[in-house]
C-alpha cells in the first residue's frame, strides 16, 4: 500500500485529480483509485512515467519499506488474476533477498510458495482457455482434450491416471518427524482415501481422533465404509458425526459434501444452508460455493446466482474485499448463469 500512499500524497501535493493522473498515464481513473487504496499496484512499466509526472525519482517513488513490500505482495494474491512477468521477477528478487538475510524467514518462504502457486493457477487457466479453443475448432482433437483435462486436474486416460503417491510419501516422512501433527494427519488421510487406500488410512484416522475430538473421525470412518461399498453404514456414520457434534458447522458442511456425491442434492442443500447459517463473521464461504454448484446441477439458476451474490456480499462485509479477482470471478459466474435464463 506504500506506493499507493506515495502516489496519493504526490497527487494531492500537485493539486491534481485521479482523472488527471490517469489521462497522463493512459490508464483508467479506477486503476489510479485502486493504487491509492492498496487494492492493486501500478505495472512496473508505468513507474518511469509516474515518477516523471510527479517530478521524483523512481527510487523515491518505489523505495518501499520491508513491511510495505510484504503488504503489496500479499494484496496482489487476492486482487490480481494474473501477475505481470516483470512484477513476478521483482517479487521473487525481493523475497529471495529476505531469505538471503534470514534463512529461516517463514513469511518469505510462504509468499514464495503462494507466488509460484498463483502463477501456476494463472497458467493453467490460460492453458484451459487455449485448449477449449482447440476443441471448439476441432472437437475430436486428442491433444486439445488432454491439454484441457491436464489444465483442470482431470483424469485423461490410463497412462494419465492421477494419484497422490508423492504427497502420501512426503507426509509419511513428515509424520515420522512430527508425530501427532493434526494437519499432517489430515493431509495423509485425505490423500489415502482419494487413492482408495482405505485400510492404510485407518491407523491414521484412529490417530487423528486422539489428537482432536471433532466430527472428522466419524466422517472418515464413513468414507472408508463408503469406499468399500457399504453405503448404508457410511450414511449412518456421517449422520452420527453430525448428531454427536451438532455445534460444529463443519460437520454439516462435511456431510453435505458426501451427500452431494451420493446425488442426494436436496439433503445436501439443507446441510450447506445450515453450515452458512451457523457461522459467525468472518464466514468461510466454501459452503456457498458448493451451494451454487448444487443449485446449478439442479438447473435452479436463480438460486445459483443468489449464492454467488451472497459470496460477493460476504467478501465485502467480512473481509473488506469489494473489487479484484475474487469479486470479478463471481461476477463472471453470475453472467454465465444468467445466460441459462435467456
Amino acid at each position: 500500500m506504500y506506493i499507493g500512499n506515495q502516489i496519493k500524497e504526490l497527487r494531492i501535493r500537485k493539486n491534481v485529480k485521479q482523472e488527471d493522473v490517469a489521462e497522463y498515464l493512459g490508464v483508467s481513473a479506477q486503476a489510479v483509485s485502486k493504487w491509492e487504496t492498496g487494492a492493486s499496484t501500478p505495472d512496473i512499466t508505468l513507474l518511469p512515467n509516474i515518477a516523471m509526472y510527479f517530478g521524483v525519482s523512481i527510487d523515491e517513488l518505489f523505495a518501499l519499506p520491508e513491511e510495505a513490500q510484504y503488504e503489496r505482495i500479499e494484496n496482489m494474491f487476492s486482487y490480481e488474476k494474473c501477475i505481470h512477468p516483470e512484477t513476478f521477477v521483482q517479487t521473487v528478487q525481493f523475497l529471495n533477498s529476505q531469505v538471503a538475510k534470514n534463512a529461516n524467514d517463514i513469511r518469505a518462504y510462504e509468499n514464495l510458495a503462494y507466488l509460484y502457486n498463483h502463477r501456476a493457477a494463472s497458467d493453467h487457466a490460460k492453458a484451459s482457455d487455449y485448449a477449449k479453443r482447440v476443441l471448439e475448432l476441432e472437437p475430436n482433437n486428442k491433444g486439445g482434450w488432454v491439454a484441457f483435462l491436464e489444465a483442470n486436474n482431470g483424469v485423461c486416460g490410463d497412462e494419465w491416471y492421477d494419484n497422490h503417491f508423492t504427497v502420501i510419501q512426503y507426509f509419511k516422512k513428515f509424520l515420522e518427524k512430527n508425530p501427532k501433527n493434526y494437519l499432517g494427519l489430515y493431509a495423509i488421510i485425505e490423500n489415502l482415501l482419494e487413492d482408495g487406500r482405505y485400510d492404510e488410512a485407518v491407523p491414521y484416522i484412529n490417530e487423528i481422533g486422539e489428537v482432536r475430538q471433532n466430527n472428522q473421525v466419524l466422517m472418515y470412518e464413513g468414507d472408508v465404509a463408503f469406499g468399500k461399498g457399504n453405503i448404508e453404514e457410511a450414511k449412518k456414520l456421517w449422520n452420527r458425526a453430525v448428531e454427536t457434534h451438532p455445534a460444529e458447522w463443519q460437520a454439516y458442511c462435511n456431510r453435505a459434501d458426501r451427500l452431494k456425491k451420493l446425488g442426494l442434492l436436496e439433503e445436501a442443500i439443507a446441510d450447506y444452508e445450515k453450515c452458512v447459517e451457523m457461522q459467525e463473521a468472518p464466514h468461510i464461504i466454501d459452503g456457498l460455493f458448493s451451494l451454487a454448484q448444487v443449485h446449478e446441477a439442479m438447473q435452479d439458476y436463480e438460486k445459483a446466482i443468489y449464492d454467488n451474490k451472497r459470496i460477493i456480499e460476504y467478501l465485502a462485509s467480512d473481509f473488506g474485499i469489494s473489487d479484484g479477482e475474487q469479486v470479478d470471478s463471481r461476477k463472471r459466474e453470475i453472467e454465465r448463469l444468467k445466460s441459462f435464463l435467456l
